[in-house]
């Protein structure tokens, strides 16, 4: 018999949405399939958008995102389901090729920059397949705090938090929570090395922009 998801006690009585704040399996609703058209309709319309329309991008994006910082730069395509899901700080830089599997909240803090096709996502399916006959999935919130990098075809994997100007080396899953000023990587990603003021030493400042 495939298992359904219980309504048996006081969780079964929440809403999806409720269900998915918590942690709890969920399944799509009529809600969200609408406003995943929304989405995927606008993210359509920047993903087509020349290199020079800078004004009709940023148009995009406020209708896009939960929030979004000033003289931030998304190189398209991107691709994401929910969109109102996701928050930009100021002044971050994501390469082309973003996948974020938005269906819960993903946070991009400050100064953060993104090189090409990483994906992040904050949902995950049960592990037997009696659990999720009808999809059922579960979703943990993704924190990316002010000035990481996150290198190429870096995966992040629901429930992260990647610490305050951490570094993650190219090709990485990361699969739990990245500490501040490390530089983490491989598959699963692990810290390597602390970041340290010696990193300073490694090239000299561009004249004037010290």
């Amino acid at each position: 018999m495939e298992k359904q998801i219980d309504t048996n006690n006081d969780s079964g009585k929440m809403s999806m949405a409720q269900r998915r704040a918590e942690g709890l399996l969920w399944i799509d609703t009529g809600e969200n399939m609408s406003q995943q058209a929304f989405a995927r309709g606008l993210c359509q319309d920047f993903n087509q958008t020349r290199a020079g329309e800078t004004e009709k991008r940023a148009e995009i994006w406020k209708k896009l995102f939960a929030s979004c910082g000033e003289n931030i730069w998304i190189e398209p395509p991107l691709t994401l389901a929910m969109g109102n899901t996701v928050s930009i700080g100021d002044g971050t830089y994501i390469n082309s090729n973003l996948t974020l599997v938005d269906d819960y909240k993903i946070n991009i803090g400050k100064g953060v920059l993104i090189a090409p096709n990483v994906t992040i996502s904050t949902t995950n399916h049960p592990m037997h397949y009696k659990a999720r006959p009808h999809g059922e999935m579960y979703c943990k919130q993704v924190t990316i705090e002010d000035n990481v990098w996150i290198g190429s075809n870096v995966v992040i994997c629901a429930g992260v938090t990647v610490g305050m100007g951490a570094v993650i080396g190219a090709g990485s899953v990361v699969t739990r929570d990245v500490p501040p000023m490390c530089f983490a990587a491989g598959v699963p990603c692990k810290v390597i090395r602390e970041i340290t003021e010696d990193d300073l030493k490694e090239f000299e400042p561009i004249p004037g922009n010290e």
